[in-house]
């Protein structure tokens, strides 16, 4: 994971952009709006301990809304490729549990 400090009224994802990034927020808090029949629309805030980006990493999708940091934030980065290992490497470990206990 790479550390990213991110300033007041910073645009760290935009929607509709290609995401290749998931990010977890260490300090400071970030707001999350999506434009809703023309109108930007407040949805939610991130706090500290949360993570926002999954989806486009999941699904290869553009990115479903935009996050901006209301104040100086330190987020760390996750890049697609340690994401995708790290997904594999559970559902390995998962299905590696369940042989165990059939067998």
């Amino acid at each position: 994971m790479e550390e990213r400090t991110c300033y007041k009224n910073e645009v760290v994802i935009k929607e509709g952009d290609q995401g290749d990034v998931l990010y977890i927020i260490d300090s400071g808090t970030l707001s999350c709006t999506k434009v809703l029949g023309g109108v930007e629309t407040f949805l939610k805030r991130y706090e500290p301990g949360e993570a926002f980006g999954e989806l486009a990493l999941l699904y290869n999708a553009p990115r479903a809304a935009t996050i901006v940091s209301d104040g100086d934030s330190v987020l760390y980065a996750l890049d697609r490729g340690t994401f995708n290992h790290i997904v594999k490497d559970a559902a390995v470990r998962k299905r590696e549990k369940y042989e165990t206990f059939l067998q």
